[in-house]
């Protein structure tokens, strides 16, 4: 068994609890039981589960994971903190809101022995899943996507990180991306912000991603994607899957820490990551110019 901790007890934090309290039967999630959770407030139990301290938490032999369900810009040393204690971690998307820190977690989590491991729940969605199968095996000519949503709270870093699992989406589907231009509006007086960055395909093919957040933009999600065989205007509706987000992000996880998930596999997810968190960096840095 592997005993955790829930690093954070927000709505994220919650639902780990509540499903490694109650893991799909035969899943590797079986293997996981929760032993505590870490808070800056003073909190009562929840689902009957204890507050303990950071100190007691890296210390303790039957504790081996960390799940890190904080703000964005809190994500780095958390990580940081149970690596070096020789847990393995899960952590939410971005991993870091910096591209070296990243690398840098990488490379203790490989000298220690442990997984690392980088939520992202969006890739897991099926109406993402049925985009996927309807981009296959067509050639882009070029493509949008926009995303709006309301106002960020502090601590989730820059939009270009906030919003990685659009670009997650992107390098998904049309593969490794390059940074070509990227501008940034904002109006703090009224909460609004438009990134825009242009992006390109290995064979030039232009990508735009657009993160814009203000007070009560729709949460949204457009796509124009122009292929040389048809244009798709809408991400195709699936119906919900049968198994929660995060459950099936946990028996991912799970079945990394329990051998099951081959070396290829690992190796991609963490060159996706990497590129992602780069490109974002890049988007940033040419925002700031």
């Amino acid at each position: 068994m592997f005993g955790a901790v829930v690093v954070g007890i927000g709505t994220a934090g919650w639902v780990r609890i509540r499903d490694m309290l109650a893991p799909l039967p035969g899943s590797p999630a079986e293997k996981l039981t929760v032993r505590g959770f870490i808070s800056r407030r003073s909190l009562e139990p929840q689902q009957g589960v204890s507050q303990i301290s950071v100190e007691e938490a890296v210390s303790r032999e039957d504790i081996h994971v960390a799940f890190i369900c904080t703000e964005n810009v809190l994500h780095e040393d958390n990580v940081r903190t149970f690596l070096q204690a020789g847990k393995h971690v899960c952590v939410e998307y971005p991993m870091t809101i910096n591209y070296r820190a990243a690398a840098e977690l990488w490379d203790i989590a490989q000298q220690k022995g442990v997984v690392l491991h980088e939520e992202h729940i969006e890739l897991l969605t099926e109406d993402f899943k049925e985009l996927k199968r309807q981009v296959e095996g067509k050639l882009l000519q070029e493509g949008t996507l926009h995303f709006t949503g309301g106002a960020l709270k502090p601590g989730f870093g820059f939009p270009a990180f906030s919003g990685i699992a659009r670009l997650t989406w992107l390098v998904e589907l049309f593969g490794e991306l390059s940074t070509t231009a990227a501008t940034m509006e904002e109006d703090s007086g009224n909460n609004y912000s438009k990134m825009t960055a242009k992006l390109v395909t290995r064979d030039n093919r232009p990508l735009t991603w657009i993160e814009e957040r203000g007070t009560g933009l729709p949460r949204a999600k457009n796509i124009s994607f122009r292929f040389d065989s048809c244009t798709l205007t809408q991400i195709p509706p699936a119906p919900r899957g049968a198994v929660g987000l995060f459950m099936q992000d946990l028996n991912h996880f799970s079945a990394k820490l329990t051998g099951q998930v081959n070396p290829e596999e690992l190796q991609r997810e963490k060159i996706r990551i990497l590129h992602c968190l780069e490109l974002a960096e890049k988007i940033q840095q040419l925002c700031q110019c």
